[in-house]
């Protein structure tokens, strides 16, 4: 009998490579995250399917209070999930160590927030490069990228601006840079355009969508804002604790 190991055929490996790319970037089963009240428990997300594919933009809404920052931090596994389980990039989130999950939250996503969360004692450049040196990478190199996309965001006045010394949208298109910098397979946006004038607004979520498009990578957007909501390819509510896809309200 022949043993020798069977050759990988062009289709076998096409097959491998479709099956990659069909791969959820992140994907739910079963979520669900209960705090606990005196003695009382609170069940803020309940038996939640999810998933999220490579290049997709998604927004999630519902009312305040509901819980939408709460799935977020789940998803991204900055919160412990209570039931179900959360995988990124194939990865089962709650079989990680916190530093393996930290290194797969780097190299896999990005997160914005509504307040910038940008460090106040470094400028610009640097806090957009702050990702880019967690994984090491020279000082010098990290810094010319993190300028060219600060550059590409329309900042490349402010590279060595301080958080203080920019204005609400330069800092929030800063923090868009930092979550792109790395080019992640997802990044995860919590009222990214929450705290910003209309028209700011507007500036901010077209540039996540401009560079969405061209690095492919997926976005998932919690907000209020049913206009931004729109120009998403799916939009699911938050209620209850359930989450459900609805068509564009």
């Amino acid at each position: 009998m022949n043993n020798a190991p069977s050759r990988l055929t062009a289709s076998d490996d096409t097959d491998s490579v479709t099956a990659m790319a069909d791969t959820p970037i992140i994907r739910a089963e079963g979520l669900a995250k209960t705090f606990d009240e005196g003695r009382l428990q609170l069940d803020v997300l309940k038996d939640i399917d999810f998933s999220v594919s490579r290049g997709e933009r998604v927004a999630i809404v519902g009312a305040s209070g509901t819980g939408k920052s709460t799935l977020l931090h789940c998803l991204g596994g900055l919160d412990a999930v209570s039931g179900g389980a959360v995988w990124v990039g194939g990865e089962n989130m709650s079989s990680l160590s916190d530093a393996a999950r930290g290194r797969l939250r780097n190299r896999m996503l990005g997160f914005v927030y509504q307040f910038h969360h940008l460090l106040p004692e470094f400028t610009a450049v640097e806090n957009v490069a702050m990702p880019l040196l967690i994984r090491r990478m020279p000082a010098r190199e990290a810094e010319a990228k993190a300028a060219e996309l600060l550059t590409r965001v329309g900042l490349q006045g402010r590279l060595q601006h301080k958080p203080g010394e920019m204005s609400g949208g330069e800092r929030q298109r800063a923090a868009v840079a930092r979550a792109l910098v790395t080019q992640p397979a997802c990044v995860l946006a919590d009222e990214p355009t929450g705290n910003l004038d209309t028209k700011t607004a507007e500036r901010v979520f077209d540039q996540m969508l401009d560079l969405n498009r061209e690095f492919g990578t997926s976005l998932v957007v919690v907000t209020h804002d049913l206009h931004l909501a729109r120009r998403m390819d799916r939009i699911w509510t938050l209620e209850g604790g359930r989450l459900v896809e609805t068509s564009a309200p």
